[in-house]
Parts: structure tokens; sequence; C-alpha cells
């Protein structure tokens, strides 16, 4: 059985100023499909230059921070941020959601598309490729922060907690020595399917041509599938618990509705073809 080797969530301490590995992911994945994206624009003939890409980058990054956070606070813990708002700041413990985030970068593709003359679908299928290099950042974020934990579990990659470190408190049932019941380590199960595997998946598939808005609808069916899966062996949220039939989490609740959502858009897309989308 593995012992979790605890990490230090804070990377660099300058006197006062903390620099939490929690952020550093998110820089992470923003740099990384930044750079992405940039090497595509120059490789092929894209109509994209270098200046509209950072602009594109930034209204992404800020629907991600402001759209994750909200929807965590307001869908998650609104008793717990409600008592005490100035812990909406605290970022750096955690506490971001994807749908949230996901409904943020909609909001800003579609400011972005209205300010430029694009169609926002255009924008969500070029950018799709390169979300889940920062779904995979955020799911290493939560696992060095300890967080997100799966059921307990004999399986030989799951991990012991140990019980001296108040982050594990409520997975030990005790506060002392030793170590936890092995749990799943379920944030390094949603790294593979919804960074790894969806990033593999969607950029083979934009490197042809396609209808527009079918890239973005490939993109939401495969997280809802794989997120919905996932959760099936993450603990949820302990401020929620189950929300219907003893096994529906939150998480459930959000991504399910996507998997019908990407079907539909997949089926639109090919349907009626719009137009036909280059390949990135």
């Amino acid at each position: 059985m593995l012992h979790y080797p605890t990490i230090n969530p804070v990377a660099l301490a300058l006197g006062p100023l903390a620099i939490h590995w929690y952020g550093l992911m998110y820089l992470l994945g923003i740099v990384s499909g930044w750079w992405l994206l940039h090497r595509r624009i120059h490789r092929r003939i894209t109509g994209w230059t270098d200046d509209q890409l950072i602009d594109l980058i930034f209204y992404a990054a800020l629907g991600v921070i402001v759209g994750g956070r909200l929807g965590y606070v307001l869908l998650y813990n609104l008793p717990y941020y409600w008592a005490a708002p100035l812990r909406v700041f605290q970022v750096w413990d955690g506490g971001m959601s994807f749908h949230g985030g996901l409904l943020g970068v909609i909001a800003g593709m579609a400011l972005y598309g209205r300010k430029t003359g694009r169609n926002v679908f255009d924008l969500t299928d070029f950018i799709a490729p390169v979300v889940p290099l920062g779904l995979m950042a955020g799911r290493a974020g939560n696992f060095i922060n300890g967080e997100l934990w799966g059921r307990v579990s004999r399986a030989p990659w799951a991990m012991q907690l140990p019980c001296t470190n108040p982050r594990f408190y409520a997975y030990c049932g005790y506060v002392g020595p030793g170590w936890s019941p092995p749990h799943a380590p379920s944030q390094l199960l949603e790294l593979l399917l919804e960074g790894i595997v969806m990033f593999v998946v969607l950029f083979a598939f934009s490197a042809r041509s396609r209808p527009r808005m079918a890239l973005s609808g490939l993109f939401a069916l495969l997280y809802g599938v794989f997120r919905t899966l996932a959760e099936f062996i993450r603990l949820p949220d302990p401020q929620l618990g189950y929300l219907a039939f003893g096994w529906m989490t939150m998480g459930q609740v959000l991504s399910i509705p996507m998997i019908f959502v990407g079907a539909l858009m997949l089926y639109l897309a090919y349907r009626e073809p719009a137009m036909a989308a280059p390949a990135l």
C-alpha cells in the first residue's frame, strides 16, 4: 500500500509572501495552453496574430479564475463563505469549480467574440484542445493540496494519509500518529481522464477538418462522461454529501447534463454543418 508523499502546499515563501503550488498549477495550465496555441497559429494559416491570441487567453484566464471561484462559492460552500466573505479571496486553499470556470470561459469567449466579430463557437473550438492541459494542472494542484480523495480502496495504487496532518483528520477518524485507511487517489484518476486522455483525443480531432461546434461538443461530451464516472470513486464534498440515491454527487448533477449537451452539439454540427472548420 502506498503512503501519500506529504508535500508542502507552499512552493516558495518570501517573508510574508507565500507562493502556493495550487496557484502555480493554474499558471502552468494557462501558459502551456498559450504556448501550444502560439505554435499552432505559426505553423498553420489560422487567421490569428500573437496579440489576438494574448487577448483571447486573457479573457479565458479571467473566466476560469472568476467563474471557477464564484462557482465553488455558490454551488459547493455558500454558508461557509457567507459567514466570512473575505475567505472568497483565499484561493490558495483550494476551492475552484470546473463548471463555474466553464461558464466563465464561455462568458469570456462571448465578450471577446462581440469585441472582435468572431463566432463564439469558432473561439470555443479554437481553445478546446488545450483546456485539458489546465484540467491536468488543476488536478495536480488538488493532489499536492491533499484534497478531493476517493473512497476507501484496497487497490494497489490506493494511498494512506498521515493522521498527524490536520488536512487528513476527517479521513483518519482520529487525531494522532499513524495512517488513515487507504483511499483511492481520485485526483490522479481525473488527471488521467480529464487531462491526458481528453487532450490526446481533442488534439487529434482538431487536426482534421470538421464542422463548426463539433470540437466544443466533443469536449463537453467527454468531460461529462469522465467526470461522472470519476465521481463514483471520489468522495463527495463533506459539506454536501450525496445529493440523491445514496450515490449522486454535485459533480454528477452538473456533469450529466454536459453529456446530453455535448451529444446534441455534435448532432447539430454534423446534421447541418454551417462551415467546415479548418484543421488546427
